[in-house]
């Protein structure tokens, strides 16, 4: 089948992910600078994870864009991709107005954790359904849908989860380093399209 429906799906369900997420950020009472200060936590939640979202959102379609078709277990697994990206507004609206204390610190962390590892099963059904290892998503992606900056970003949210009990900032400053490392979405899948033209 296409993969039509489930790109239209996809960015339905991010942008219903944005727009909740966006709806935590309250109007403050007053009408001064002062007024602002309470709600910091929270709007550095919220930009952390649109940040998060829309790199997903750019990876999401750049993987999509090498694709041909899909097969029920790509759609599946992207299901349970976007079941653990649909949790960024609860561990986001937590962290924050609970001005990054452990426990949901630490929780963010761990909704950060599983997103990234369900994204690996996804990129691995969508080579599998195009062609293997040598059908173009596989040739970009070296066959299995992982590389360096996965690994590294699984290492850094296993470290950063446990830290967040002692040192909450710290824990929120490696998810942002991690954000940083995938500001730039996958080149592989760019290069290797423009490559192939």
């Amino acid at each position: 089948m296409g993969k039509g429906r489930i790109e239209a799906f996809s960015d339905g369900v991010i942008a219903i992910i944005i727009t909740i997420m966006v709806l935590e950020l309250k109007v403050p009472h007053g009408s001064d600078f002062a007024s602002l200060r309470p709600l910091l936590p929270v709007f550095l939640s919220y930009a952390l994870s649109f940040i998060y979202v829309g790199i997903y959102w750019n990876n999401h379609h750049h993987l999509l864009h090498a694709v041909q078709q899909v097969d029920g277990r790509a759609m599946w697994a992207n299901l349970f991709f976007l079941f653990w990206l649909s949790l960024f507004p609860f561990a986001t609206a937590w962290m924050g107005e609970n001005h990054f204390t452990p426990l949901p610190t630490a929780m963010y962390g761990v909704v950060l954790l599983i997103a990234a590892v369900s994204w690996i099963p996804l990129a691995r059904t969508l080579i599998c359904s195009n062609g293997g290892a040598d059908g173009v998503l596989g040739r970009a992606l070296g066959g299995r849908g992982g590389d360096w900056k996965v690994k590294a970003s699984l290492l850094v949210y296993a470290l950063a989860i446990p830290l967040a009990f002692y040192l909450p900032v710290l824990s929120c400053a490696l998810y942002a380093l991690v954000a940083l490392l995938w500001i730039v979405p996958d080149r592989r899948i760019e290069l290797h399209l423009k490559h192939s033209a």
